[in-house]
Formats: C-alpha cells, sequence, structure tokens
C-alpha cells in the first residue's frame, strides 16, 4: 500500500482514538497559517463530501476488487521509482537498492506493476517521500498547512510533493496528455477509496476535526521523521525557512557538541 494512504489511515485511526478520548489536546502545533488552513480544510472537506468520496465509491461499485487491487500495484510501482530516488538524494543505499529490486521485479514478472511480487515476496515497502529526504537535509521542523485537494502536510513536505509532481515518472510513463490526466482521476479515485470505510467511522465521531487532524498528523510525521516536538510554543510557530537558514549557518561553523541527528 502506498506511504500516503498508510499515513491518512493512521491519521483517521488516530482521530476517532483521540476524538473518543476527553484528555485529547495538541502538543506542537506549527500552524502560524492557521486561519488560511481552516478556510482550506472547510474547501476540503465540502470537495470531498460532494464530489471526491462520491467518485470513490462509485468507483468501487463498478471496479471489481481484484481490478481494483491490480490499479493500485501500477501506480505504487510508479512510486517505488521516486522513493528510489529519494534514497538517493539522502545517501540510503540500502533501501534505495530494495526499491530498485522492487520495481524491476514488479515491472518484468509482475504485468508491468499490475502483481506485486516483490510484496508476495515479503520485500520490504521503504516509501521515502523528498519531505523526508529534505528532513535528513537538516529541515526537520516545518509549519503545518493544508492544501487544497491533497489535504493536511507541511511547508516542507508540499515543497517535496509538488517538485515530485513536476518531474513524476508518470510523465515518462504517459507522455501522452490524452492518457496521464485520465490515470491520475483513476489514481486519486483509488487512492480515496482505500479511506472511504476510516473516514466513514471518522464522521461519526463529535470532536474538532480540524484540531484533531492538525495534532495528529504533525505528530504522526514526527514519529516518522524521529523529530522531538518542541518544548515551547514560540520554538513551535518558527518559520520553516528560518528553520533551513539556521541549519546551513551552523553547517558553516566551527564544530561544536550537537545532538542527535536525524535518524
Amino acid at each position: 500500500m502506498d506511504k500516503r494512504i498508510k499515513q491518512i489511515s493512521w491519521l483517521c485511526c488516530s482521530l476517532v482514538l483521540l476524538g473518543l478520548s476527553a484528555n485529547a489536546r495538541a502538543d506542537n502545533t506549527r500552524d502560524p497559517y492557521q486561519g488560511y488552513n481552516r478556510a482550506m480544510f472547510r474547501f476540503n472537506e465540502a470537495a470531498d463530501r460532494y464530489v471526491m468520496a462520491p467518485v470513490a465509491r462509485a468507483y468501487r461499485t463498478v471496479t471489481p476488487k481484484p481490478a481494483r487491487t491490480a490499479i493500485g500495484n501500477f501506480f505504487n510501482n510508479l512510486r517505488d521509482v521516486h522513493s528510489l530516488g529519494s534514497n538517493l538524494l539522502r545517501g540510503n543505499i540500502k533501501n534505495a537498492g530494495i526499491d530498485l529490486m522492487r520495481v524491476a521485479i514488479n515491472t518484468t514478472f509482475g504485468l508491468g506493476g499490475l502483481i506485486d511480487i516483490a510484496g508476495e515476496a515479503q520485500m520490504p515497502n521503504n516509501k521515502n517521500t523528498l519531505g523526508d529526504t529534505f528532513a535528513s537535509w537538516g529541515w526537520k521542523n516545518s509549519n503545518y498547512v493544508v492544501l487544497p485537494f491533497l489535504g493536511p502536510t507541511t511547508v516542507r513536505d508540499a515543497l517535496g510533493t509538488g517538485i515530485h509532481t513536476a518531474y513524476s515518472i508518470n510523465g515518462v510513463v504517459m507522455p501522452k496528455d490524452a492518457v496521464r490526466y485520465p490515470a491520475a482521476v483513476v489514481d486519486g479515485s483509488d487512492q480515496r477509496e482505500r479511506l472511504l470505510d476510516a473516514t466513514d467511522t471518522l464522521e461519526e465521531v463529535s470532536l474538532d476535526k480540524y484540531t484533531m487532524m492538525r495534532d495528529t498528523y504533525i505528530a504522526m510525521r514526527n514519529k516518522q521523521l524521529g523529530i522531538t516536538p518542541p518544548e515551547s510554543e514560540e520554538e513551535a510557530l518558527t518559520d520553516p525557512e528560518a528553520d533551513w537558514q539556521d541549519s546551513t549557518a551552523a553547517a558553516s561553523a566551527p564544530a561544536t557538541t550537537q545532538e542527535s541527528p536525524y535518524v
């Protein structure tokens, strides 16, 4: 399963648990753009309610499960190519090698990626994004932002997503717009279909969904990246570009005792 789907599934399940907990609260709210974020969150909720979720339900109805699995495998195989590039950029040769083997096996023996042979063989699925790579380079703390249609992310991860989209392997595999754009719609519908059950459960929970979504997403990304939440609110609201500049300046300064690096 794609890393993005795993993230959102984990997010939805966590939101339900947090919503049922009377003591649920934020411990890291890097959210200086909250006015914009809340407005975009409402827009995304409306778009999902009236467009994306109905399309995903129709997709589930008309597409047999084996076909949905094959479609998901195909696009997941393409995402392994991006993971390969990101792992190479961060110098993780081991995971890059695993990504390369997954792509080679699934593309050749899995009918172009329609069958996840590597997954059946229990090969690790170590999806890495450019956001993860930027974090390994020093841009660890980043402000929360909600993107139209894409939902919760951070400035760092949004930049990675933008570069990923601009230089997507999909454009190489599907060079014609008449093929690539419909394929993107199918990919989006497939990913949304996989989340229907989780989001339907979330809708039944009465809570401030924006705050729960934000806090849980930030906690999830911190855990994935091995980041310790900032201790003060002032530190939490530090601009991500300042973090980037600070890390660059530190790299050129004389060696001093440092805290544990990103893992």
